[in-house]
This record gives C-alpha cells, structure tokens and sequence, in this order.
C-alpha cells in the first residue's frame, strides 16, 4: 500500500534548535514537510481558554461537499465494503481547521467522526450525514537527533514515517501496512515488526495534542504529557481512536536504527502448517527480543518474515533454525535499511482487493495442533487467495510498560493473530454487492468461533463488530472503568462517539 494522501503546502517551521533535524520537501522517498503549528496560538486566535460561549464558527481548510468533483474520492476508504456519505468532509491543514470544525459541528448539532488513513477496519471513521474530520493532510515532522524526540502530524502514514525516520538512522514501531495512518495505528497501541524490540508504538509516545469539546457549543486545543494531563495521556496509549477528542500532534520517542537484518522464507502450500507453526510459537516469542517475526498463511502458501534489529544474516538464521530447517522453504537473506526494506515490501492501492473483514484475537498459550488443524482446513476454503490467517509474535518489551503506563491491557500475550477475509475490485461505485460477500463475511464469522477456545481478547484497530464484551475483550474490565472516568472529565457530553466508542462513566 504505497499510495500516499495528496500534500498540501503546510505552514514554515520556527528555526530547528541545537540538534535538530528538520525535514522538508516530501521527495520520492516520501519525505513529509515540516510544519510548527502552535496550540497556544490557535487557543488565542480562535477560542480563548475558559471563554463560556464561543463565536458562529467558520469551517476552514479544504472542504468538501457533495457535488464538488473531489466527492466521491474524499468519501471513500480503504476498505470498500463501507460505503458512506458524509454531508461535509473538512480536510484540516492547520490544528486551527480542526478547532473551527469541531466547534462548527457541535453549534449546527451535527454528528461527527475523524478520519486519517482511511484504515478504520468497520467504516467508522465515516458517517451518512455528518461531518468528517480529516487530518490526513497534517504532514509535519521535526526530528530532535539530540534528545531522540521526533514530533509529528495527525496525517503521517506509516510508510511516510518509517522513511522519514530511517534516513536519521531512527525507529518507532509501526505495524507492515504503509498507507495506515501512523497515528490510528498508535492511539490503539500498535504492534508490528519492531515491537518486540521497542515495544508497542503507544510506548514511545511521549505527548499529543488534543482538540476536544469545550464549553457550550466550543473547542479548545490541549496538550497530554506525563505532567499536563497525564490521565489523557495514558488513554491515547491504546484506546484514543475517536474517543476523547482529535489528536493533531504527536511526540514520540525515537530509537537508533543503524542497519537491520530481514527474513523471508515462503512454503508451498500448506503441508507444512503444523510443523512450522508449532516451531514458530516455540521459538520466535521466547528469542532475543531485537528479532521480531510475523506468519501469513494463505490459502497455497506459508509466509515467515523476521527482523532483526542491529543483527547479522547469521545470527537471524541462527535464531529461526528451527523454523527455516522444516520442510524445503525459499528462503532470502537481506542486510539494509530498515525504510528501504518498509517501502519495497508495499503494494500500489489498485493492487488490493476492495472488500475485507477481519477478526482479531490475541493468545496467551501455544496453540495445540487442533487448534493450528483448524487454521489450516479454514485456510483451504479460504474465499479468496488474498484472504489470510496472520500472526505476529509477542514477548520481549512489549512485557514492560512505559512511564505513566497505558491502556493496552494484552502485554502478556505469546502473539496476536488475525483471520482477514479480501475479496474483489475496486470501484468510484463500491456498496453496490460484490457475489463473494456473503461467502466470505460467513467464512470469517465461522472461523473466528472455531478458535474461540484457544483464543482470549480482542485489538481495537481491528474491531470485532457483534462481539460481546467487546469493550473487556480491548482493554479489560479494569481499564474499561478507568477508560469512562477519563471520558467523563475530557468528552462528558459524548461528542465522540461511534458503535463501539467509550462511553462516559455518567452514561
């Protein structure tokens, strides 16, 4: 998923301070530009802090209407099998775009929903008659190489980052998808190839700016960090998707990255499933936490790709012997930068199929082999050759908590899994009814129940529509209740909300 959100010029930067790196003229090697909005300023500008009433707000930015000619590609998402019609889509420049819109939205008494990447796995960064908050358009980055800080905008995607990044020689976790917002993926914690070695990407973020509801009919920018409103801060780590306001900016903290080591070893077929599987779950979560691993199994074929973090092409293959000695594997070794190896492995958006469902799960125990027999008969019916079961191995710093902690309850998880169902053609006219819908919404409700017992708790970046307790499968029922009191105090009237949003402890 190579394709990247159109760029828009964004205000200059103030003057970099000693040892930083500011990053400007997004090249082919999707470098963003660097903007410095300033939270105080806007709070000025537009809404005094504590001021009872606010002025008839003004939508501002790049806004769109039905009719306009930009409609029909502003409206639509990744995943197709959404189709939505919002009645105003705002496409922010500025964190000021976002404070009129939100304080447009509540004075007219008009629905809302915020949207970055376009990734949110049910529709519900959309709605049919309301507005939709784009940030997607935030593209700034300034890179503090001294203090290893880099702060960033709403809108960078992941591919955008990890390049951005890897050019310093720096990382964060990000998950393998290159078009997902870098932001969606972390405010619901955020696993993927590094995580075993920094952890999820909500442990290394260190601040965020917020817009939230304020006053009768206003908004007002706020910052969350471990010494203004920390409680905030600790709900954006795992369950800050749309649920206490708009996050414009966010601060991270950035790991030296100097070279990385990468596996790929693809099995024919799925004659081998058990044996690499069961290799895999014996090895990859219990190993040096710099080797990072996920499994795909297709409907024809096993993939293994594993990282290694500052590791030589002996040492990855020494610590995946197990897996790589089963059967015949293709198996390629590869020494680089880690955004070289991010940005090769992506594929163009017309590539991808129109349709997905997913289901999530987490696991806390080896798989037996009935369980891993169910995998490989489900897979064999699979609705699609692009349809999968996906893993990606825990362990390692994704057992320690950051300072201030998070709501990402599924630290002691042995590794994640994913059932994803992908079917047909993109289309400007999606929703009209592909023929495998039915088959393949069915295939993954069954497979999801068929590993029930071997599986507990659920991520909320891939959200279980219908599940029951879906709010203790994400976070657990002890986050949940400290979840609401947080909602409560920063969104008391429950202006974000969606299908499964957090509702306010007074709800």
């Amino acid at each position: 998923m190579s394709d990247l959100s159109r760029r828009d010029l964004l205000r200059a930067s103030a003057a970099a301070g000693a040892g930083a790196v500011v990053v400007s003229g997004l090249a082919a090697a999707d470098t963003p530009d660097i903007a410095d909005a300033s939270a105080q300023d806007v709070v000025a500008a537009d809404h005094p802090r504590g001021n009872p009433e606010c002025p008839p707000a003004t939508l501002t930015g790049d806004v769109v209407r039905p009719g306009d000619a930009s409609y029909t590609d502003a409206r639509l998402g990744w995943d197709q099998l959404f189709s939505h019609y919002p009645l105003v889509i705002v496409f922010a420049q500025e964190t000021r775009d976002v404070v009129n819109a939100l304080t447009w939205a509540r004075q007219h008494d008009i629905a809302l929903r915020v949207r970055s990447g376009r990734h949110a796995l049910e529709g519900w960064s959309n709605i049919d008659n309301g507005l939709v908050i784009d940030v997607s358009r935030m593209k700034s980055v300034r890179i503090d190489t001294d203090a290893r800080i880099a702060t960033v905008g709403a809108g960078l995607t992941q591919l955008e980052a990890v390049t951005t990044l890897a050019k310093q020689n720096f990382a964060v976790t990000t998950g393998s998808e290159g078009s997902v917002s870098l932001c969606g993926a972390t405010l619901g914690g955020g696993l993927g190839p590094l995580n075993r070695w920094l952890g999820m990407a909500c442990d290394s973020l260190l601040a965020a700016e917020v817009v939230v509801a304020s006053g009768p009919g206003c908004a007002e920018v706020i910052n969350a960090d471990l010494q203004h409103n920390s409680d905030l801060l600790w709900a954006l780590r795992g369950a800050g998707n749309g649920n206490f306001g708009i996050v414009t900016q966010l601060t991270y903290r950035v790991h030296p990255l100097d070279h990385l080591t990468s596996v790929r070893a693809t099995w024919d077929g799925l004659g081998d499933l058990y044996e690499v599987f069961e290799a895999w779950q014996r090895t990859v979560p219990y190993a040096d936490s710099r080797l990072g691993s996920e499994v795909e199994i297709g409907k024809s074929q096993i993939v293994l790709s594993a990282w290694l973090a500052d590791g030589t092409a002996a040492q990855a293959t020494e610590m995946l012997a197990p897996i790589l000695s089963v059967g015949t594997p293709d198996v390629t070794v590869q020494v680089g930068n880690w955004g070289d190896f991010f940005a090769s492995a992506q594929l163009p958006l017309d590539q991808e199929p129109a349709n997905w469902k997913f289901f999530s799960q987490f696991i806390e125990e080896p798989f037996p082999k009935e369980a891993i027999d169910i995998i490989g008969d489900f897979m064999r019916n699979a609705p699609s050759e692009e349809s999968n079961y996906f893993v990606d191995a825990f362990g390692g710093a994704i057992e320690r908590e950051p300072p201030g902690g998070t709501a990402f309850a599924h630290r002691d998880a042995l590794f994640y899994g994913e059932i994803g169902a992908a079917w047909g053609t993109r289309s400007t006219e999606p929703g009209v009814g592909d023929p495998l819908t039915s088959q393949a919404q069915a295939w993954t409700a069954e497979f999801s129940q068929a590993l029930r017992p071997y599986v507990d708790g659920a991520y909320v970046n891939v959200p279980n529509v219908g599940m029951q307790g879906w709010a203790t499968a994400y976070w657990g029922s002890r986050h949940f209740e400290r979840l609401r009191g947080i909602k409560a105090k920063y969104d008391p009237h429950n202006v974000f909300q969606y299908e499964q949003s957090i509702p306010p402890a007074s709800h």
